[in-house]
């Protein structure tokens, strides 16, 4: 392959309107909604660092679940409607944009437990709140424990820093 195919699909970015392109019809990958809040988490936190992938008719070839979150508020109006998009064209070939697909997938690996650990102590070493490192990260709380390697007793006191106690209760009446 030569440098100047190496280059093709970046040369390509354009930001088009995303009601431009469509799913493909056999893309095996799903996900969670927790993880497309935490997808519009990372746009908003990062920016947009990713270009959708796909073949000259818009069809999609990576990049699904990014388009799929720029048609919700508040990244919609924020990009007023429009996404970048790099193209790909293997001509005929549609195995070669169903393997595209799956590589894409496939290529970005998954995290593995001890490094996690080892993230999420670092974070809270550096003094990062249970709360901020589970919006940026997309963990509940109960999994920033189970990755903390702090015992029960110490992480709900951390969880509780900077409580003032329990608020007063109140007689809620209807009005009529």
């Amino acid at each position: 392959m030569d440098a100047d195919k190496v280059h093709a699909p970046l040369n390509s970015l354009q930001w088009v309107d995303r009601t431009m392109l469509r799913a493909n019809d056999y893309n095996p990958n799903k996900v969670s909604e927790d993880n497309l809040q935490l997808l519009v988490q990372s746009i908003l936190t990062n920016g947009w660092t990713l270009p959708i992938v796909c073949r000259p008719d818009y069809t999609i070839i990576d990049g699904f679940h990014r388009w799929t979150v720029s048609g919700r508020e508040p990244l919609l109006s924020m990009l007023g409607g429009r996404v970048p998009v790099v193209i790909v064209d293997h001509g005929e070939d549609e195995s070669a944009d169903i393997y595209g697909t799956i590589t894409h997938n496939r290529a970005r690996g998954t995290h593995l437990l001890e490094p996690m650990k080892a993230i999420v102590k670092r974070l809270m070493d550096d003094g990062k709140s249970i709360t901020e490192i589970g919006k940026q990260l997309g963990m509940k709380p109960e999994e920033v424990f189970r990755l903390s390697g702090f015992s029960r007793e110490e992480f709900l006191a951390m969880m509780c820093a900077g409580a003032t106690g329990y608020s007063k209760a109140v007689i809620i009446t209807e009005n009529k």
